[in-house]
């Protein structure tokens, strides 16, 4: 038990920064337009510089791991397709309450939390995973969720142009353009002029404490009244079924690097993403819920979360189960 504390100190400021935020917002009670401003500074401004920086100094060798990249996103899938099925029977057959649902029990926080989590705890080695995981369940949950609200009749558009501007915006978000400019730099082996590659370093360590501090005040701004249906099953889903069948696809295709599993392991391990309030507010469907999601979710991967680590750094946890 001696790595206890060691782990416990790695996450004690991520949790605290969502601590903080959140009881800054039941204090101060600002207005939530303000936040507005903040969000925008961090998917447009903090957090692209940061997968630049992750991917623009490996080699396209290193990200071309296909069977990685179909585990992990076969894993998420399923936790999407289960957590919808637990949506369908707690709401009844509301397809569009069920697709948010199926969302928080898939989508971890990969890209507010993940990667200087994942960086902090086995190094820059596991940058390469954690950029392939975010990509591929990024493109796997945004595409699922538009073509399945246009099928349930909530996209007041046909099929054909909800796929267009599915394309559309999974070319054009500013994480991928960030991520297609870290492999043409990779390629390219290019460099940025020293004072722009500092002004982007500062910027990529904004992201992480602007992007937990907000999720702690967005929390706080919607006080949980009571909890919905399915929510302790969705959390399960999440915290505990996504990272296991994580590991267990990765320890059964083999050949998996042992760090890229226990990344891959961490990432399916992380609380629901903020952005699942952002998606429901879009749609204006399962609002409740996924603030639910979000607080209980992130309070009890307090203490999975550390349960993961703790049996990744101290060697308890096998890293490939049949090989």
């Amino acid at each position: 038990m001696a790595e206890l504390p060691g782990i416990v100190n790695l996450v004690a400021p991520f949790f605290g920064l969502i601590l903080l935020g959140f009881a800054i917002g039941r204090w101060k009670r600002l207005p939530e337009e303000g936040l507005a401003w903040l969000q925008f500074f961090l998917i447009y401004v903090a957090l692209p510089p940061l997968f630049y920086r992750l991917i623009a100094d490996k080699p396209l060798s290193e990200l071309a791991n296909w069977r990685f990249i179909a585990a992990t996103t076969t894993a998420t899938f399923i936790a999407f397709a289960v957590s919808l099925a637990i949506g369908l029977r707690s709401a009844r057959g509301d397809l569009p309450q069920a697709v948010m649902q199926g969302v928080a029990g898939s989508y971890s926080n990969i890209g507010y939390m993940g990667p200087p989590l994942i960086l902090a705890a086995l190094g820059p080695e596991a940058s390469a995973p954690v950029v392939l995981i975010f990509v591929f369940d990024s493109l796997l949950l945004f595409s699922l969720v538009p073509l399945l609200m246009a099928f349930a009749g909530v996209e007041k558009t046909s099929l054909l142009a909800t796929v267009g501007q599915v394309v559309w915006r999974v070319l054009t978000h500013p994480f991928n353009l960030a991520t297609l400019a870290g492999v043409l730099a990779s390629y390219t082996r290019f460099e940025l002029p020293v004072a722009l590659d500092r002004m982007v370093l500062w910027l990529s360590q904004a992201a992480a404490p602007c992007a937990l501090f907000l999720l702690g005040v967005t929390v706080a701004l919607r006080p949980m009244r009571s909890l919905p249906a399915g929510v302790p099953a969705l959390v399960a889903v999440k915290l505990l079924l996504h990272p296991l069948m994580v590991w267990l696809l990765l320890s059964a295709i083999g050949g998996i690097p042992q760090n890229w599993i226990y990344a891959a392991v961490i990432m399916a391990a992380l609380p629901p993403a903020l952005n699942i309030f952002v998606i429901s507010t879009q749609y204006r469907t399962g609002i409740e819920r996924a603030s639910a999601c979000i607080l209980i979710g992130t309070i009890v991967s307090m203490v999975t979360l550390t349960g993961f680590l703790w049996l990744v750094k101290t060697g308890r946890m096998v890293a490939d189960l049949f090989h």
